[in-house]
């Protein structure tokens, strides 16, 4: 069985090391975009804080000895009728099944003057600009940024007021340009977008919303200027354009494959038009929607690995993640989790109830949706202690009250909800990192056999290496067993 996978990006490197690793007998081969070994995207944005070192990043790789890997290749075409992809180079590679991991590509915005030369020439963008896509964009960005200069980041989703904060926390003087009134549109509402950007403030970063940029001034190539839609024109050394991203589709196009917004397959991930050709990841366009993060794309792997290759290792079976429905901001100086999708209940007796807490003064803002003693979705800025327990209820199900109030008035309520378990008293089936499904029991597993760091446990077990929020949990585990060691050794002898 030949298999040929365009993409080394963090869900292209993971189908080829579980391939490689479940079946020794395929013949492998994986062509990747950039020069650098697999890494973990979701942590630019700390990158450019200054908060993880790139090397840091790395990701698992496949054994070399199981495929062959090609960095720095790109995918030029793929021959369908010969069942061929051809590369940059002219070089041909066969196949039976072919898997498509080619990502995302960062939007960029339509501005005058950001570019080198005429939109839609291939000319690049001009000095002092750039998006936070790759490791590249992030060595970039660090080497503009300096302390006490103008930066302008464009976007104010997710990943907008991540490199915010963090270029503010380098010293930079920047300001926040949204297209639209409400920071984080997708999951704020207006009442907690301003409380959000009442904290961004605070942390000196000027924010403007309802407005865009109209243009660059850039004498030499270089950015000096940005002109926004208001008529007011604001400084800038650097501008991060965070505008969105969108699957890469053009070689699926090129080959006849059906393509919406994203290439189109089945509950099987393969193309209903040719079923020898798959597509996963954010390039993908399942049946259940897109969800942007790489959970769903390291399920959709696991899932044809189990496919092809059956055993206990990836055994096909129904989608574990809940659309990636939990948004933890890496921000500094700013506590933000969103969990869900809040929508306003309706009466009845089983509707879901809504409380919200808000407190603009201290930056603080609170509200939780429960249904039948769930927890449906949660908001929480500028409360860590409470950000931590209600995640905690959302990704394991635990029951809360069914009068939402007493999660927001703990002290106050009788028959509160009590804390959440700490991370050892969790059960054993529980999912601990929410990004690879790794449980709590597969972390005492390692731990067992003899990781005795976090970055050991994520390398035995992959815990960790998604959005990084769980780390603190890997932590409090290798805690336990190291005051339980002691205790245990006294009782032998």
């Amino acid at each position: 069985m030949r298999i040929v996978v365009i993409g080394h990006g963090m869900v292209g490197s993971r189908v080829a090391a579980d391939l490689a690793a479940a079946d020794p007998g395929l013949r492998l081969t994986v062509l990747g975009q950039e020069d650098h070994d697999p890494y973990n995207r979701v942590q630019l944005s700390s990158v450019v804080a200054g908060r993880a070192d790139p090397v840091s990043l790395a990701l698992e790789q496949v054994d070399p000895a199981r495929a062959h890997v090609l960095r720095g290749v790109r995918a030029a075409r793929i021959d369908r009728a010969r069942h061929v992809v051809v590369d940059v180079r002219g070089e041909e590679h066969p196949y039976d099944r072919l898997v498509l991991a080619t990502g995302s590509v960062a939007r960029i915005p339509a501005v005058p003057g950001l570019r080198n030369g005429p939109e839609g020439t291939g000319a690049g963008l001009i000095a002092g600009v750039s998006p936070l896509k790759d490791l590249d964009d992030a060595a970039r960005i660090v080497e503009i940024a300096r302390p006490g200069r103008p930066a302008v980041v464009l976007g104010a989703g997710v990943l907008g007021i991540e490199v915010a904060t963090g270029l503010a926390s380098r010293g930079m003087h920047v300001t926040l340009v949204h297209h639209r009134e409400r920071l984080m549109e997708r999951q704020l509402d207006p009442d907690a977008s301003t409380i959000v950007r009442g904290s961004l403030e605070r942390l000196g970063i000027a924010v403007a919303t309802g407005v865009g940029a109209q243009g660059v001034v850039a004498p030499g190539g270089r950015l000096e200027r940005v002109m926004l839609s208001d008529g007011s024109q604001h400084a800038a050394d650097l501008m991060v354009l965070c505008t969105g991203t969108a699957p890469q589709t053009g070689l699926a196009r090129d080959a006849g494959l059906e393509c919406a917004a994203g290439i189109v397959v089945g509950e099987d991930l393969a193309s209903p038009t040719d079923p020898d050709v798959f597509a996963i990841g954010d390039c993908a366009q399942p049946p259940e929607g897109g969800s942007g993060l790489v959970a769903q794309g390291w399920e959709q792997a696991r899932r044809l690995v189990g496919a092809w290759a059956p055993g206990p290792a990836g055994a096909p079976g129904p989608l574990r993640i809940r659309g990636g429905e939990l948004v933890r901001v890496k921000a500094v100086g700013l506590n933000l989790v969103t969990m869900g999708s809040i929508e306003r209940p309706g009466p009845g007796a089983h509707a879901p109830r809504s409380v919200r807490l808000s407190d603009p003064t201290g930056g603080r803002f609170t509200e939780v949706v429960v249904q039948e003693g769930r927890l449906l979705a949660a908001t929480v800025v500028g409360d860590e202690e409470a950000a931590a327990e209600l995640s905690a209820a959302f990704t394991l199900r635990t029951l809360v009250p069914r009068d939402p109030v007493h999660l927001l008035a703990r002290p106050l309520a009788p028959g509160a909800a009590a804390p959440a378990p700490a991370a050892s008293e969790m059960a054993g089936s529980d999912i601990l990192c929410q990004c690879n499904g790794v449980t709590k029991g597969h972390i005492d597993d390692a731990v067992r056999q003899g990781c005795g760091t976090v970055a050991e446990v994520s390398r035995c077990t992959r815990a960790g290496t998604g959005c990084g929020t769980c780390r603190s949990r890997i932590q409090e585990l290798l805690d336990a067993s190291s005051r339980e060691a002691p205790v245990a050794a006294v009782a032998a002898v």
